[in-house]
């Protein structure tokens, strides 16, 4: 392959390349939820987006002169894609963390349709209203993040206040492109607020179903052992656990265990939680039944803090649970999965060998 034929094969794919730029660029940078330049990065994202959006239509009007509206027709959609998708990836990253991947996978295939259609669609008219509703669903993944994470406060409250907020800027925004495309815009308008307000039903649909993560908590370790001793001095925990195999997955996604004479299970969770966050959380024990349903056989809940920046520790156990299928959820007080362990109670036999860890 020539140079020449490597930079027209690259021009013609680059908004692509920009979108996979903002990729790059959250995985090499993006860490905390609550870190201020993460949360910096992502708001640039958001800002970006919506002046590429507005100067890229402006552009095209020729609302800036010959000159600058020349430029911003061939800078606008660089800088837009670019920022769509870190805006995406900071959402994936994030979200992706937050919640169990079984039980937030329709959230999470929306995000994943968002960033495939943005390579799918071509038509111009198409463009300006797939353009506002993938702004409208990343501002409002955005949102529903961040504002927990100033506020302190996780709920339905602050879910509604997000996806308000939202609304209100993305109206702002199709009234700034009244101004600029009014009759391009007035042949679209009611596809865009079709769509506009459907996606909203469907989020918050999606959100009291809790399917929506329970973003920005998020689990960072879950582990089954046979006992969990809590030191005082120095703080930390003593896990009795049976020895796994590194590279054996399945024994990590699917753990046997088999009691020992005490016939303690524990589920020992580590949770991460923005600083200002005061929140409770769930440990739920459910077995399978002779059905193939998973029963509930315990719950409690204990507070967490985001005040442990290497996450929050806790556990909970049962004594003597019967042989077959278990599971121990963390859930928050609403139901949202954050995660969960599934394993096999095998009672046949002691264990083969016991090792501590400590956390």
């Amino acid at each position: 392959m020539t140079v020449s034929t490597l930079i027209r094969h690259i021009k013609h794919h680059w908004l692509t390349i920009a979108f996979v730029g903002g990729f790059i660029t959250d995985y090499l940078l993006l860490n905390r939820v609550d870190d201020i330049f993460d949360n910096s990065m992502l708001l640039f994202y958001v800002v970006l987006g919506t002046l590429s959006i507005v100067l890229l239509y402006a552009g095209i009007a020729g609302r800036l002169g010959e000159m600058w509206s020349d430029k911003m027709r061939h800078i606008a959609p660089l800088t837009m894609q670019y920022a769509f998708g870190g805006l995406f990836s900071g959402m994936l990253i994030f979200y992706g963390h937050s919640g169990n991947i079984l039980a937030s996978w329709p959230f999470l295939l929306l995000i994943i349709g968002a960033i495939a259609g943005n390579e799918l669609v071509k038509n111009r008219s198409q463009q300006l209203i797939f353009n506002i509703l993938a702004y409208f669903i990343g501002l409002f993944s955005y949102l529903v993040l961040v504002i927990p994470v100033f506020t302190g406060y996780l709920g339905p409250w602050t879910f509604t206040l997000s996806g308000t907020l939202a609304l209100v800027i993305v109206y702002g925004l199709i009234r700034l492109l009244a101004l600029i495309i009014p009759n391009y815009l007035r042949l679209q308008i009611r596809t865009i607020v079709f769509l506009v307000l459907g996606m909203f039903g469907v989020l918050n649909l999606l959100y009291f179903m809790n399917i929506i993560p329970p973003i920005p908590l998020s689990l960072q370790e879950i582990v089954i052992a046979h006992s969990v001793v809590k030191f005082s001095n120095p703080t930390g925990y003593e896990l009795t656990v049976e020895p796994t195999t590194w590279w054996r997955l399945d024994e990590r996604l699917f753990a046997t265990l088999h009691p020992d004479s005490t016939g303690i299970v524990a589920c020992f969770t580590r949770v991460y939680a923005p600083t200002r966050i005061r929140t409770e959380i769930f440990h739920v024990w459910e077995y399978r039944d002779s059905s193939g349903s998973w029963r509930e056989h315990f719950k409690l809940s204990y507070p967490i803090t985001g005040e442990a920046t290497q996450g929050y520790r806790g556990y909970t156990y049962i004594q003597s649970p019967q042989p077959g299928s278990w599971r121990c959820s963390v859930e928050t007080a609403r139901g949202q999965v954050l995660g969960r362990q599934v394993f096999t109670v095998d009672t046949s036999r002691g264990p083969d060998a016991l090792i501590k860890r400590l956390e």
